[in-house]
């Protein structure tokens, strides 16, 4: 298999409409064949299955992180939701909402806790009140994001987005997945004293040191390698072997954690799984504890912090999702050959709709808001195209709950190479931007630079987009804006404004 293939035929047409069906095979096959568009889009059953389990060895990370964001964040009265249940929950609510993408939406879109998202939960909502009153606004933006959708307007905004910034986003989202593959493997790294050098970051400690860098290593080149040769499955088998490697490298050398539980670092350590062999039936088996499930209270931090700081919270969250997700979708979209002629994402709607869903889920299970991830993005390097790779995703995401021993068995230095590789493939989009126009030259590089920098998708989009209208104001042609780009401009420029505006307002 091209592990780089050709973009897939879309069953729709460059203007959106549909385009006339295929012969519908026979047999059970054929229906599934016919429903999810597998032929029509250029794969088969076994590129979107190995997409899927690509897909989901790319994200299980989350199963692990997201439990100790969460997990281990206390709130305003001092209590934490505990790792193995926020871990429970992460699996349930990722596994359950992807295989509704799949079905739904039929895009090769995954969903789980969103990185970000969580981080703003936990250290921004939760110290203000409880985890009940912090995952009920979860909820909240949510519902939210779903009257957005049905009302059309969040369709609206994506439409109004000029083409060269939607590809913009698009390499940016490959830039930051990049740089996430990089900083996860430990590849980059923080300077020791960052806060006084002129330099914020490294490569490695100081250097290539360490066996868990080596493996990352193996895993790339190997993976490099294999695409290179146009293998089927180079992403999967690239991970499968710098797994094992990882295996045989910890039961030899004993490597341990990069962060013990006695608080000591090991800078030459795993960064956050340690690739051991289960050594009982017990450790295989884990029974999940789900009892977070319902843990939400919908409007209770409107009484304990107020209707402002409620709204204003509510406001920074729904904005990063909004444009994360939107973010994601044209990116992995994109890569799939998935989007039409003004490089918007077909049936974009039932996408939103179930990542509204997610959000919704994610807060009433308190797993935190879920939403499309980036990662989607190594099942389509592997040929996904289809909804049936987030099924697969899905499921495995299912399983996770059961057999969590065996999802934290594979490394970050071995599943992070696919995000480099993938990162590739999406920077490839960058030569249909004009940067002659200077309107969409300047925002677009700014996109593309802010959110590997800054850490955000959604930051990137929105200095992009401000730039954008400043540079249009400043030629003269206000009127080349679409009106909802005026709006959205505006809502960044809160956004950003916000320490300000709640120092202003004494919150």
């Amino acid at each position: 298999m091209n592990a780089t293939p050709p973009p897939a035929e879309s069953p729709q047409s460059a203007d959106g409409t549909a385009a006339a069906p295929s012969p519908r095979p026979a047999g059970w096959k054929g229906r599934i064949d016919h429903y999810f568009q597998v032929s029509a889009r250029g794969s088969d059953f076994g590129r979107e299955l190995r997409g899927g389990l690509a897909t989901f060895f790319a994200m299980a990370y989350i199963i692990v992180l997201n439990p100790l964001i969460i997990g281990t964040a206390p709130d305003a009265g001092g209590d934490t939701l505990g790792i193995a249940r926020v871990a429970a929950t992460t699996a349930l609510v990722g596994g359950v909402i992807s295989i509704l993408m799949g079905v739904v939406s039929r895009y090769p879109f995954a969903i789980a806790a969103g990185m970000g998202l969580n981080v703003i939960v936990a250290y921004s909502l939760a110290p203000q009140m409880t985890w009940a009153d912090a995952m009920g606004i979860v909820v909240l933006e949510g519902l939210v994001l779903l009257v957005l959708v049905l009302t059309g307007f969040r369709t609206a905004v994506f439409r109004a987005i000029p083409p060269g910034l939607k590809t913009a986003i698009a390499v940016g989202v490959g830039m930051f997945l990049t740089l996430v593959g990089f900083v996860n493997a430990g590849f980059v790294r923080r300077m020791p004293d960052a806060a006084n050098s002129t330099v914020p970051v490294q490569l490695g400690e100081g250097g290539l040191a360490g066996w868990p860098i080596l493996v990352f290593v193996i895993g790339l080149a190997l993976t490099i390698a294999l695409i290179v040769r146009r293998v089927k499955g180079a992403m999967l088998i690239g991970i499968a072997v710098a797994t094992a490697v990882a295996m045989v490298v910890e039961a030899v050398a004993h490597v341990g954690p990069m962060a013990g539980d006695d608080g000591t670092v090991n800078p030459s350590g795993w960064a956050l799984t340690v690739p051991a062999l289960p050594t009982s039936a017990g450790d295989l088996v884990a029974l999940p504890d789900f009892s977070l499930v319902g843990h939400f209270s919908l409007f209770g931090s409107f009484a304990n912090v107020g209707a402002i700081a409620v709204i204003l919270l509510l406001f920074t969250l729904l904005l990063a999702d909004f444009f994360d997700t939107m973010g994601t979708m044209v990116g992995v979209g994109g890569q799939a050959g998935l989007l039409d002629a003004d490089g918007n994402v077909v049936r974009a709607r039932e996408v939103l709709v179930v990542d509204a869903l997610g959000t919704v889920a994610g807060g009433a299970a308190a797993a935190s808001s879920n939403t499309v991830f980036a990662e989607s993005a190594a099942g389509v390097g592997e040929g996904a195209r289809t909804g049936i790779a987030p099924i697969v995703t899905g499921l495995l995401f299912l399983v996770a709950t059961l057999f969590s021993p065996l999802v934290t068995l594979v490394p970050f230095e071995a599943a992070t190479p696919v995000l480099i590789v993938v990162g590739f493939m999406m920077m490839t989009q960058v030569t249909k931007i004009d940067f002659a126009d200077m309107a969409i030259g300047i925002p677009a590089f700014l996109t593309i630079a802010a959110m590997p920098f800054t850490y955000s998708i959604s930051n990137g989009i929105g200095i992009g987009f401000i730039t954008y209208t400043l540079i249009r104001l400043v030629q003269g042609r206000p009127r080349d804006v679409h009106p909802l780009m005026w709006l959205v401009a505006a809502a960044f420029l809160v956004h950003f404004a916000l320490g300000p505006i709640e120092s202003l307002l004494g919150l």
